[in-house]
């Protein structure tokens, strides 16, 4: 039995979409030629927009260079640059000269970005920056397929003493305007000629293991992603969307496909740290975001009043009480009563109102995906008036599959599939989907292909989960991450690490092991910024990371937190051991992907002697 939930209207808005991301593109840019489309800051953070037929003009000219270079329909691009105006230029540039997009993460080392582009064929590479050219320099011998690169801020002249092998983004757009002044439907032609299953990305996997693999994902997957988001109907077009996500991975893609769909403005600046800085100035009315970034605010939020402590701290704890009781009543769907309504109006005016104004005071949403969010968390936040749509999907989805909507929403669950979408539990309990969003296959891999594209245009996702009546589908974990403890119980570690998230606001991560052994053990890291707040209330200021995450203050305050997690576990699923790791988990370590998602093999190996004394006895 497969669920698919979509109305006759949904369906019609799908079914009638365009037949790629370039004439979507050049639809919206017709449509809302002198409305906003994009915002940026820049280096003096003084913030500039442009115009979607400021946008649609540049992107030509862009386009016109590509061709001008000698790039022919599905040849590939490769942007290696983090996430930034630039990036959608080049990658709109890239599909509307019929094109199809490499995603590089800027942290992608460079033996890692060298099998990409090579694997790939990749013939132009948009590079953000001196540090992506000295990599393409260094493994240029690697590289026979790679034509040109076009940097963004890097040096163009003498990189490297290569010559004009690195031109600038205006060096491109020129070509591209000189080539337009003789062929002025040189991109039109281009647009007409491409075809719903043409390729339009070929992203590459972080992986745990091995060779990261390259995921064909076509202009159809792409243009189904937009309009369902156009057709959930729960965005409009005077929205003001804050995109920070890694546009590498395939979350951003659909932020962007979507807004070309409905046609909302877009501010955009990839860096990590400025986010919360940016949310003030922008004041967006939503985002989409990895779950870390939500559980490092509660944590700030919640570190924060603890230190201050006294009658804040009283007022706060009262609050956070009121608002997980309103969230479980609105929840229930049964009519709140007077008394709390009057109580969270209260705790509304006292607390609530300054969390919202951390997120710049006019989110409608945010959207959650990329990795599974604690509910405990989720539910926290919506007490506080800050409704968080938790989604599904996986780069072989084009990202979405599932989501929450305002309208329609679980906490706990990834919501509901996207109209257009089919999916089915399998006998094991994995997830399977069906949909025109799903990939095309593995580059150059068709025996990994075979394996997840299933008979009759089913892929089966390697998630556990279930489907309620209703259609809400549970994420438990991974079904490679499950594991037995050697009493033959089944474990579902993500789902004790995200409860340990909503638990303990220092955290940051958390590991738990037990294969075959006859408990569980965890390592925990904790976050940095809530680590140096607590040490000022606990008479460890000054002090360093390390000594204080092996304090046995800490240790005390952690011990805590883990009791309270083993409370709401089984009996065989509850923590007898727990190490706390004197660093934090990082993208730059190998120890968890760009888009923050725990590498757990890789964290097991390198940990393995601490994980083994956590059994020693």
């Amino acid at each position: 039995m497969s669920v698919t939930v979509a109305t006759p209207e949904q369906l019609e808005i799908i079914e009638n979409r365009s037949q790629s991301v370039a004439r979507m593109f050049y639809d919206r840019v017709e449509a809302s030629r002198n409305r906003e489309a994009y915002r940026f800051p820049d280096e003096d953070e003084v913030w500039h927009s442009l115009t979607w037929g400021e946008t649609g003009e540049q992107v030509t000219k862009l386009a016109a260079g590509l061709v001008a270079l000698g790039i022919e329909a599905e040849e590939r691009v490769a942007i290696a640059s983090g996430t930034r105006y630039e990036w959608i230029a080049a990658d709109l540039a890239i599909n509307a000269a019929g094109a199809a997009t490499t995603t590089v993460y800027p942290s992608t080392g460079a033996d890692d970005e060298a099998y990409i582009l090579a694997d790939s064929g990749s013939r132009i590479v948009f590079a953000e920056d001196d540090e992506q050219i000295k990599k393409l320099v260094e493994k240029r011998s690697e590289l026979p397929d790679v034509v040109k690169v076009v940097t963004f801020d890097g040096q163009t002249d003498s990189a490297g003493g290569e010559g004009d092998w690195v031109i600038g983004f205006g060096e491109l757009e020129q070509l591209g305007a000189e080539l337009l002044e003789k062929q002025p439907d040189v991109i039109e032609q281009r647009v007409a000629a491409i075809k719903p299953d043409d390729l339009a990305t070929l992203i590459y996997t972080s992986g745990t293991t091995g060779r990261p693999k390259g995921v064909r994902l076509s202009h159809d997957g792409w243009t189904f992603e937009g309009a369902t988001l156009l057709a959930g109907g729960f965005i409009n077009e005077d929205d003001l969307e804050f995109r920070w996500l890694p546009m590498a991975h395939s979350f951003g893609k659909v932020l962007l496909t979507g807004q070309l769909a409905v046609g909302f403005a877009c501010a955009i600046d990839g860096r990590v740290p400025k986010i919360v800085d940016n949310l003030a100035v922008v004041k967006p009315t939503f985002m989409g975001a990895a779950p870390r970034i939500f559980e490092k605010a509660y944590g700030r939020i919640v570190g924060m009043v603890e230190e201050e402590g006294g009658a804040k701290l009283k007022i706060f704890r009262w609050a956070e009480g009121v608002g997980r009781e309103w969230s479980r009543a609105q929840q229930s769907g049964k009519p709140i009563s007077p008394i709390l309504k009057a109580k969270h109006a209260v705790a509304d005016k006292l607390v609530f109102t300054k969390v919202r104004d951390r997120f710049g005071g006019r989110v409608r949403f945010f959207i959650s995906g990329a990795a599974a969010l604690s509910r405990d968390i989720a539910e926290w936040f919506h007490g506080a008036g800050v409704l968080i749509l938790e989604g599904y999907g996986l780069t072989e989805t084009s990202a979405g599959a599932f989501v929450n909507r305002p309208d329609a929403y679980k906490l706990g669950t990834v919501g509901l599939p996207f109209p257009g979408t089919e999916a089915k539990i399998a006998e094991d309990g994995e997830v399977l989907l069906k949909g025109p969003n799903i990939m095309r296959g593995y580059h150059n891999l068709e025996g990994e292909s075979a394996s997840a594209l299933l008979e009759d245009g089913w892929f089966a996702t390697g998630d556990i989960g279930e489907i309620d009546s209703e259609g809400f589908l549970r994420i438990t974990d991974r079904k490679k991450d499950l594991f037995k403890t050697s009493g033959g119980k089944y474990i579902a570690p993500s789902y004790i690490e995200g409860t340990f998230k909503g638990v303990c606001p220092l955290a940051s991560q958390m590991v738990v092991h037990g294969n075959e052994k006859n408990y569980c053990v965890a390592l925990i890291t904790l976050d940095p910024d809530a680590v140096a707040g607590w040490a000022e209330g606990h008479g460890m200021a000054g002090k360093s990371y390390s000594e204080i995450v092996s304090s046995d203050a800490m240790r005390e305050t952690i011990s805590q937190d883990v009791d309270e997690l083993n409370s709401k576990l089984n009996r065989w699923e509850t923590i007898k051991k727990f190490a706390i790791l004197d660093h934090d988990l990082t993208v730059e370590s190998g120890e968890l992907t760009p888009s923050l998602k725990l590498k757990r093999k890789v964290v097991e190996d390198n940990y393995r002697d601490v994980i083994e004394g956590l059994y020693a006895d």
